[in-house]
């Protein structure tokens, strides 16, 4: 339940802005808007962040100028509900069937460089042929410069027409007239205004993308365009997940890079664009990404070895400059994920802080840490459904 304290102070917060006689109306509905989000967020679970708490009561004080955020306020009534975008389909075919998973990447005209045919190629390449018919590829092409996206829709019907014909890939476009105002914003971070505009934009992408795939799938990972995916990456991930069945999660990670490699529940995506597009202005994505996990309530980090995306563009989207950073984890070929079916454990040994013997069996980067055992010392795991074990796999270090 959200928590009494935590609703007084929000409620001194809007008693504040009322003793401020100079706060426009506007001001007041943003403010009220940020409080329905805090409580829409918080309804499932009572843990906060200290600092998304922290967050929130910053973004609350700001002054709301009513010409920059009225067309970015007038949608949120509902966070649960799709953001009102009417999309153009550049290439697709209508989809047949939910699939399992949608692969999001949102691309813009580089300055250097242009990574994006060969990411598609990529992810088509390293997928079973039973694989694709669980995954569905969706292309945001958020470059106002029609002349550039009418370009790529051409190269990318030329070299994956069949794949658009089978309804596995869809090349879409939310037009300029749905996006907030992207000049004159807040200078967070003291960050140049061009650097601001172009990751206030990319947020905005995001959202819209994000908003498009809602119903798409069951799950969805968030790539960049300039990503090399490891051999079978769609097994490794359902594996994971099986793995996780009955634990709560909002975000697993597939990458250490960035937003790469993010995975969702489809049906937290509705909320996670809102959430991208109210805060748009304020911060980059990943770090959005970030506030949006621990908002619903998911305290720790949940990675996954080996990294399943690589980033391979040597130029960023942004002024072309170089970027050579590299997922050191990665591994061309991912089998060495274990698929490990639920299960209780136990031991007799003392166990060192926290490193409990349910870390040894845990999917995620993490151990079991015993003092020094001795004889008639005992690990035990329990299956919850009797199984064939084929292969166990023990890490010691």
């Amino acid at each position: 339940m959200f928590k009494f304290h935590q609703m007084k102070h929000i409620f001194e917060i809007l008693d504040k802005m009322r003793c401020l006689r100079k706060r426009s109306t506007v001001s007041f509905l943003g403010v009220l808007v940020i409080f329905l989000l805090f409580m829409n967020l918080y309804i499932e679970d009572s843990y906060v962040l200290e600092g998304d708490k922290q967050l929130i009561r910053e973004t609350s004080t700001h002054q709301l100028n009513s010409e920059r955020y009225v067309h970015t306020f007038k949608d949120l009534s509902n966070f649960s509900g799709a953001i009102n975008v009417t999309y153009r389909y550049l290439a697709a075919t209508p989809l047949q069937r939910k699939r399992y998973l949608t692969i999001g990447l949102s691309s813009v005209k580089r300055k250097k460089g242009n990574y994006l045919l060969e990411t598609i190629k990529s992810i088509f390449e390293q997928s079973s042929y039973e694989e694709l018919k669980e995954i569905s590829v969706v292309v945001h092409l958020a470059d106002f410069n029609s002349s550039w996206r009418d370009a790529m829709v051409q190269d990318i019907t030329q070299k994956f027409a069949h794949h658009i014909i089978a309804g596995r890939l869809m090349v879409i476009h939310a037009p300029e007239e749905y996006y907030p105002i992207l000049d004159g914003l807040k200078r967070n971070y003291n960050d140049p205004e061009d650097r601001v505009k172009f990751r206030s934009k990319q947020n905005v992408d995001y959202a819209f993308l994000l908003n498009f795939c809602a119903n798409t799938s069951d799950y969805y990972v968030m790539l960049e365009d300039d990503v090399r995916c490891s051999k079978n990456f769609l097994t490794a991930i359902k594996k994971v997940i099986a793995s996780l069945e009955g634990t709560y999660w909002v975000t697993l990670e597939f990458s250490k890079l960035g937003y790469i490699g993010k995975l969702y529940h489809s049906h937290d995506l509705p909320r996670l664009a809102h959430f991208l597009l109210m805060f748009y202005q304020e911060m980059p994505c990943d770090w959005l990404l970030t506030h949006f996990r621990g908002l619903l309530a998911q305290k720790n980090v949940i990675r996954f070895k080996p990294s399943l995306f690589q980033h391979m563009g040597y130029y960023s989207s942004y002024k072309g400059t170089e970027n050579k950073l590299k997922d050191d984890d990665f591994e061309e070929e991912s089998f060495d994920i274990p698929d490990n079916p639920p299960a209780s454990l136990y031991t007799n040994m003392n166990v060192f802080e926290n490193y409990e013997a349910s870390k040894a069996y845990s999917s995620v980067d993490e151990y079991f840490w015993g003092k020094p055992p001795s004889t008639g010392d005992v690990f035990v795991i329990v299956f919850e459904n009797p199984i064939i074990i084929k292969k166990i796999k023990v890490n010691t270090g």
